[in-house]
């Protein structure tokens, strides 16, 4: 379908006219479903470099980041654009290649602490109080 005279098709796929394959999966079934990485927080500007090839049986999407990182560094941002999937979709499926040891994600935080949230009945009820008094 093409775009009416004067308006941009902002969602076509460069690999189209290229006769590359179009991905019509849903985002939520490449991530399995999830919304968060595995590890700590992937920032968007944080550079991609694959470190090893593509394997039979990866999908469309992972294929594509680890040639598209092969001989350049590309941003999530730009994986995203590239790829035609949503940043925290790029997230996920980056964090899985890079937990399998298939890409290396420069400009991560240099140390990753991770805050425990406050679960038990005790600390809920101090906060709660503490609040009631404002």
């Amino acid at each position: 379908m093409t775009p009416p005279p004067g308006k941009a098709d902002l969602w076509s796929d460069d690999a189209e006219e290229d006769g590359g394959e179009e991905f019509t999966v849903r985002p939520y079934t490449v991530t399995g479903g999830r919304t968060r990485t595995s590890s700590t927080g992937i920032p968007v500007e944080a550079l991609v470099e694959a470190i090893a090839q593509p394997e039979v049986g990866m999908t469309p999407e992972r294929k594509r980041i680890l040639e598209l990182t092969a001989s350049q560094y590309l941003s999530v941002a730009e994986l995203s654009a590239h790829v035609h999937m949503p940043v925290g979709v790029i997230r996920v499926v980056v964090s899985d290649l890079a937990a399998a040891g298939k890409v290396r994600v420069h400009g991560l935080p240099a140390t990753t602490t991770t805050a425990e949230p406050a679960t038990t009945i005790s600390v809920l009820e101090s906060v709660l109080n503490g609040i009631s008094s404002l």
